[in-house]
């Protein structure tokens, strides 16, 4: 992008600014190849969400599980896509502490078929949870969104009427932030948990994991800002009312 406006400000005969935009262009890809601004950027997205909150369950529990993308396997039904394991891992790891603790719980899976594979999201993480132990009654599939502003808006309805006591919002660290910034647009106001951490490494020579990790990094900054802005100009949906959800009651009786 930096290339083309340099060459449009050079065809315009402003070289200087030309001359500028690819010194800036350089400097910004060297400190996202070399590690040091994946860096920055990831700590300041994941930095809250590090440490994992204790499963203080309620007596009737939502874990809303946010989809990551799916790919086609020839031959095979769809498969999350290789970043999205540690997500349902999570989900399912929570959903097993929440039964060993005679805790009712219910997993709130949300995704669409952005991709046009033919199969929603939520469809296919949902069958992956079934075989690490989830059984279906306790599976709630939302399969319409087709984005992370969307898992949000399309949730709420499940959520109410589920009527959990309290709920959990499980993606990975980076997503968490925009994550709840949306959930929250929309009344829900979940205990987040992250699935997963990335990290850049330093390397004198870019990297392109380095590249990639500064492209997802840059990509959460710009759904966080477009939201604010689009807030200020009356473009988002109203916000909603906090969800009214049923007072938590530490009852240990109460049922699975």
């Amino acid at each position: 992008m930096s290339l083309v406006l340099a060459g449009v400000l050079r065809w315009v005969r402003w070289r200087r600014c030309s001359r500028v935009v690819v010194a800036l262009g350089l400097a910004l890809f060297l400190l996202a190849g070399s590690g040091l601004l994946p860096m920055f950027l990831l700590q300041r997205l994941q930095a809250p969400y590090v440490a994992r909150p204790a499963p203080a369950w309620a007596p009737d529990n939502a874990i809303v599980l946010l989809t990551s993308g799916a790919v086609p396997v020839p031959d095979e039904p769809v498969e999350p896509g290789f970043a999205a394991y540690g997500r349902i891992v999570q989900a399912a790891t929570m959903y097993r502490d929440c039964a060993s603790a005679a805790r009712r719980c219910t997993v709130l899976v949300t995704g669409g078929d952005p991709s046009l594979l033919g199969t929603p999201l939520a469809v296919t993480y949902g069958a992956v949870l079934q075989r690490l132990g989830v059984p279906v009654a306790d599976l709630t599939l939302e399969s319409r969104s087709r984005n992370t502003w969307q898992n949000a808006q399309f949730s709420r309805p499940l959520l109410q009427a589920l009527g959990a006591q309290r709920i959990w919002l499980v993606t990975s660290g980076f997503h968490l932030q925009r994550g709840l910034l949306y959930f929250a647009h929309f009344g829900i106001h979940p205990t987040p948990v992250r699935a997963d951490y990335l990290a850049a490494t330093f390397s004198l020579w870019p990297s392109a994991s380095n590249l990639v990790l500064t492209d997802l990094a840059l990509h959460e900054y710009a759904g966080i800002a477009r939201y604010h802005v689009y807030n200020a100009l009356g473009w988002n949906a109203p916000q909603s009312a906090a969800l009214d959800v049923a007072p938590v009651v530490d009852d240990a009786s109460a049922p699975k």
